[in-house]
């Protein structure tokens, strides 16, 4: 092979490194704590098609993010668990895209200590339970539905001196594993992923308890340029991230609970 041929190759392999950098893009993603479980299956799905570029996920607070964002947080997207969040930031100009709901959660009761299937939201009264895990409703959707609940079946007075309040809905559940309480109000969505199904089992609350906890998300005006923004709001409506929503028991729009 001559000189000039290799400087060819070699030219041609800059060319095309530079064309591959050129593309690739980052995006960081703002996504309710609910979504844990879900989103990384969702991002795992979207890179192995989509190699080059590059997502953050940062899991968190849906009325946290709400604020941040209003501030100026470098967020891309935001998947709230309550769509009032992402259509208040559309209203106030901050987002690139229409709001686009996205799923429907549902709540439960989770225990590692007792067998969850057989309680009921009375069973919350009993003594036993001296320290009970939900998400602080002054900020978490999740939180808020739990005690629409819990006021809906009359014992929000009963049970408010034992709760202690998880920043979010993961953090929630942690409570529940590290034995700092002893039954927790977290979402569907967590419960049925492997990792907590091996510790504990659940009760389905009924919905018509709570609000529909209806859930939404944005581009947002910081993304307004973004190509990979846009490809990865455009992913969530494909089949297979519909089928990774439903796994993890959301309800999907249009779609009725099982």
């Amino acid at each position: 092979m001559t000189t000039k041929t290799l400087r060819i190759l070699l030219a041609i392999a800059v060319f095309l490194l530079a064309m591959g950098s050129a593309h690739a893009e980052k995006i960081t993603i703002a996504a309710a704590a609910d979504l844990k479980f879900a989103m990384d299956d969702i991002v795992k799905g979207f890179k192995a098609t989509n190699p080059a570029d590059e997502i953050d996920v940062i899991y968190g607070s849906s009325g946290k993010f709400h604020t941040q964002i209003q501030q100026g947080a470098p967020y891309d997207l935001f998947f709230s668990a309550d769509i009032a969040f992402p259509r208040e930031l559309a209203k106030a100009g901050l987002a690139a895209s229409e709001v686009k709901p996205y799923a429907f959660g549902r709540i439960v009761l989770w225990s590692t200590t007792v067998d969850a299937t057989k309680l009921t939201l009375q069973s919350l009264s009993d003594p036993k339970f001296a320290r009970i895990a939900i998400a602080n409703p002054k900020h978490a959707p999740y939180g808020k539905r739990a005690e629409e609940a819990l006021r809906a079946s009359g014992l929000w007075e009963k049970v408010e001196p034992k709760l202690v309040y998880g920043e979010n809905i993961a953090h929630t559940a942690q409570f529940v594993q590290t034995g700092n309480a002893q039954v927790g109000v977290i979402a569907l969505a967590l419960a049925v992923n492997p990792e907590l199904a091996s510790k504990g089992g659940y009760w389905l609350i009924p919905d018509q308890l709570h609000a529909p906890l209806e859930q939404g998300f944005i581009v947002t005006k910081r993304a307004a340029g973004s190509a990979l923004a846009k490809r990865f709001a455009d992913h969530m409506g494909s089949a297979a991230a519909r089928a990774v929503m439903t796994k993890y028991g959301f309800v999907l729009p249009g779609e009725t609970a099982r």
